[in-house]
């Protein structure tokens, strides 16, 4: 039942050093490496059509599986991030990550495709947000916006510089030697840094920040909140799910096809998957500011505040037709996406604590893999029949417009009121 936070039992001095800094930043890192390299695609995406002669619809089917079972199986990480260390799921999902991309340089069939990129590297990614996030919202009651926007900035910086370097080594050494030193790095720093992540405070006799400063915790007095069951059965559990399978939709479609789309305009290789790069700047500027925002005005602010550059900048992608408006679409585009994907985990942490938030957050990611799945592959098949993005891009503004709806639509849980009332 509902369960607000409780109140911290043994005192004991000060820590001369809170771990969950530490934590923080290992989620950046981890964020960096995981988004640094998915993101990769599109720049992989017109080499392996050009080689094999696959449509676009075929290629974007893979990046769809990926992504769809990249959801559904975050329901179990979370779970097993729940109840477990996230040092072991980690490390076992970093290894299956990196085994994909490596096993990608040997591809030479479609099934194949399906199998290294749409399997084993989707196991792998499933970890990449609901672990350090979920991990992070645990050693964080207050500041927690804060804290998830620092360590999502690593998604940016990582979408950034990653998308680059692979652009730049298959231009010198082709995709296939590209695709093996990817998984080899990715591979080898993940586990790494799964060796240095604590479930949470009460494993170094902490409490989380905010709750108790200087005071050892008892395990079970660390969490509360509503537990699982209950908090599927509610309306905003539900809205939460939709406005995100909506958004997920947006931003796999503008990510998976932006490059081409550019690339069809004439524009160059090379300065098309700059809009990815720049995508990832801006949405770093926004990572790091949006956490702040929402612990000041509330989270449903902050997020409504990001559907101003979303909707402006899908007007862009429609009448872009230059370089300048194709690069100003992707500086308003990773303002708003750097915000959206960032306040999740906060979101859900006010809505329903943090006692099963792994498990709640893996139910969300699964409803936004459903939308992120029909993305991609709806406009790879509109573009193939019709030779244009332009139907796509408005269903894509259409659906933008929805989950703003949503988001204004969402009112305090139980829980958050209980916690409101006792603070």
């Amino acid at each position: 039942m509902l369960e607000p936070e409780r109140s911290l039992q043994t005192h004991s001095p000060r820590p001369s050093f809170f771990y969950g800094y530490v934590v923080v930043g290992l989620g950046f890192l981890i964020q960096g490496i995981f988004w640094g390299t998915y993101r990769t695609f599109g720049i992989f995406f017109n080499p392996l059509v050009e080689e094999f002669g696959w449509s676009r619809a075929a290629v974007s089917s893979a990046t769809s599986a990926t992504w769809l079972l990249f959801g559904f199986g975050s329901i179990l990480i979370g779970a097993l991030t729940d109840r477990f260390s996230p040092r072991l799921t980690l490390s076992v999902c970093g290894f299956l990550f990196g085994l994909g991309y490596v096993l990608m340089s040997r591809l030479d069939s479609i099934w194949q495709l399906y199998l290294f990129y749409g399997l084993i590297v989707a196991i792998g990614f499933s970890a990449s947000d609901v672990v350090p996030l979920s991990t992070i919202a645990r050693w964080f009651a207050k500041r927690r916006g804060m804290a998830t926007g620092f360590c999502k900035v690593g998604t940016g910086i990582g979408m950034t510089v990653i998308p680059l370097l692979a652009s730049r080594l298959i231009g010198s050494c082709g995709w296939r030697t590209s695709y093996a030193v990817l998984g080899a790095v990715a591979m080898l720093a993940l586990v790494l840094l799964a060796q240095f992540l604590k479930r949470d405070p009460s494993q170094l006799g902490q409490a989380p920040y905010g709750e108790g400063t200087g005071t050892i915790p008892d395990a079970s007095a660390v969490e509360g909140g509503l537990p699982f069951q209950e908090a599927i059965h509610t309306r905003q559990f539900w809205t939460v799910c939709m406005a995100y399978l909506l958004l997920a939709f947006v931003s796999e479609t503008v990510m998976i096809h932006s490059v081409p789309h550019a690339v069809d305009l004439g524009i160059s290789a090379t300065k098309a998957a700059t809009m990815l790069a720049i995508i990832g700047g801006a949405s770093i500027a926004s990572r790091s500011v949006i956490g702040i925002v929402s612990d000041r005005l509330g989270i449903k602010r902050a997020m409504a505040m990001c559907f101003v550059p979303l909707m402006s900048a899908l007007l862009l992608l429609q009448l872009g037709g230059s370089l300048w408006m194709l690069y100003a679409f992707a500086v308003l585009y990773g303002l708003s996406h750097g915000g959206l994907f960032t306040l999740i985990s906060p979101t859900l942490a006010q809505l329903f604590g943090t006692v099963s938030h792994g498990a709640i957050f893996g139910i969300i990611l699964a409803s936004a893999a459903v939308g992120g799945a029909i993305g991609p592959v709806m406009a790879g098949r509109m573009f193939d029949v019709t030779g244009s993005y332009s139907t796509p891009f408005l269903i894509i503004s259409a659906l933008s417009l929805t989950a703003l709806m949503l988001v204004l639509s969402l009112t305090k849980t139980s829980y958050e009121l209980a916690v409101g009332s006792g603070r």
